[in-house]
């Protein structure tokens, strides 16, 4: 990444880059801390699940503003959404930015993956010469990145002293003039209505295609009857329209309901979400309660509903605060079956309607 006279080509062209700046080995790409069209553009299309995987950043060393050899390091992920966030909070800091591998995911989920880790810095100290580029021996890295860094390791095999940043790049400059100490409200992760709603669009469109093979299935399927099969008509309709508001219920009524609905399991506040989208959709008349089919229909979607919200709203798991790697793999082991014998239910009763 740091070349002796010039910009690496492998960054050439990159429209975050704005020139090089001077270093003891050389010129360091220096990168844009305003976000351009382009940057806006690509964590739009990450924010609904395109090109997730592959939005990322060479590995390196990169400069912000005119560093010298006393300016701060900031290490980040090579995920590029977690180095544009770094490097619009750098505006008007000089600075070293070292980005290590992650192979393209975020500091808390590399740091929980294992490849934001102790090895990944040491070795990226090494091959950015950082010892020879700063004068001083430390090194701020994001709190969120510190269960994957053992900082006494990092020391003893680099020289560079881990100190660890605030939980919010937001609170990076307040760090700074503090003399890098971070107070009780840096050290808290914020996840208010704001931040979960940023994280709504990608489930839905992850989510996407199980709701539409979901809902040909459920379209076509009421056209059966004890009279044989007709073309589905406003029947298939209604019945998406409840898939619908069933897939909402998990992927956006939790998050936004997230802090008052009780206890920790998304599967529970998935199925209490469920469960009232369906009083709401019985209330409404949208699911019907005449006669035996309506009694056999009801029954089935006040099972198919709170199951289906409390499936969609597991996939939250690892975008919240609310979980831990233990909770969530208990709660898999109990939760999904219970899910799946229920939609089995649920769908015996639904189909047992079609036929009164």
């Amino acid at each position: 990444m740091v070349t002796s006279d010039a910009i690496a080509p492998s960054v050439r062209g990159r429209s975050w880059i704005v020139g090089a700046a001077n270093s003891l080995i050389g010129k360091v790409p220096q990168v844009a801390t305003r976000l351009n069209l382009r940057d806006r553009l690509g964590t739009l299309e990450v924010r609904v699940g395109l090109q997730r995987m592959h939005y990322m950043v060479e590995p390196g060393l990169y400069a912000v503003g005119i560093p010298t050899v006393e300016s701060p390091v900031f290490v980040s992920a090579n995920y590029k959404l977690s180095f544009d966030y770094l490097r619009r909070e750098l505006e008007g800091i000089n600075g070293w930015i070292m980005v290590i591998d992650t192979k393209g995911i975020n500091v808390w989920c590399a740091a929980g993956k294992g490849t934001f880790g102790t090895e990944e810095i040491i070795h990226r100290i090494e091959v950015t010469r950082l010892s020879e580029v700063v004068s001083h021996r430390q090194i701020i890295v994001p709190q969120l990145g510190a269960p994957g860094v053992a900082a006494h390791e990092v020391k003893r095999r680099s020289s560079f002293r881990v100190i660890y940043g605030p939980a919010s790049a937001h609170d990076l400059r307040e760090f700074l003039d503090s003399g890098m100490k971070t107070t009780q409200d840096m050290r808290n992760v914020r996840f208010n209505l704001s931040n979960r709603l940023v994280l709504v669009p990608v489930e839905v469109v992850q989510g996407g295609i199980y709701f539409l093979v979901a809902a040909l299935v459920f379209f076509f399927l009421t056209g059966f009857s004890k009279n044989g099969y007709t073309l589905p008509s406003w029947a298939g309709g209604r019945e998406i329209l409840i898939l619908l508001l069933a897939f909402l219920a998990g992927n956006v009524f939790v998050p936004v309901l997230l802090p008052w609905l009780p206890g920790r399991a998304l599967s529970l506040k998935g199925m209490i979400t469920g469960l009232l989208m369906a009083g709401v959709l019985l209330l409404v008349g949208l699911i019907p309660f005449a006669q035996t089919a309506g009694k056999f229909e009801a029954a089935a979607w006040i099972l198919l509903i709170p199951a289906i919200s409390a499936f969609t709203a597991m996939n939250f798991t690892g975008s919240t605060t609310y979980t831990s790697l233990s909770g969530v793999k208990k709660e898999m082991r109990y939760a999904i079956p219970a899910q799946i014998i229920v939609v089995l239910v649920g769908f015996s009763l639904w189909i047992t309607a079609r036929f009164f």
